[in-house]
């Protein structure tokens, strides 16, 4: 894992859910500092070329972080986890049982 966040970006369809997690992921961004802009992106085949087919999907360098309805607590946490604050396991809501990435 990287220590630094060069890049964040919410993938995802243009749909209410997608918007949430963009605007969560901004606001979460600015409460732990990180000062990058969220990126947005309605690239379906961005995701797909991820590996996940679940979508809303957040992105930290370039690798999905999070997939599916997150909440501000969930994003801050994969933020944290990238940034190293965090020794949690997992990449998604589900901590990584699902399988999704």
């Amino acid at each position: 894992m990287e220590d630094k966040i060069i890049s964040i970006e919410v993938i995802g369809s243009g749909c209410g859910n997608c918007k949430k997690m963009h605007e969560l992921a901004v606001a979460a961004a600015k409460e732990l500092g990180i000062g990058i802009k969220v990126g947005y992106s309605n690239d379906i085949q961005k995701g797909l070329a991820m590996g996940v087919m679940q979508f809303p999907i957040m992105a930290i360098n370039g690798k999905a972080a999070i997939a599916g309805k997150a909440d501000i607590e969930q994003i801050k946490a994969a933020l944290g986890r990238q940034k190293g604050d965090d020794n949690q396991s997992g990449c998604c809501p589900c901590g990584g049982d699902c399988g999704c990435l």
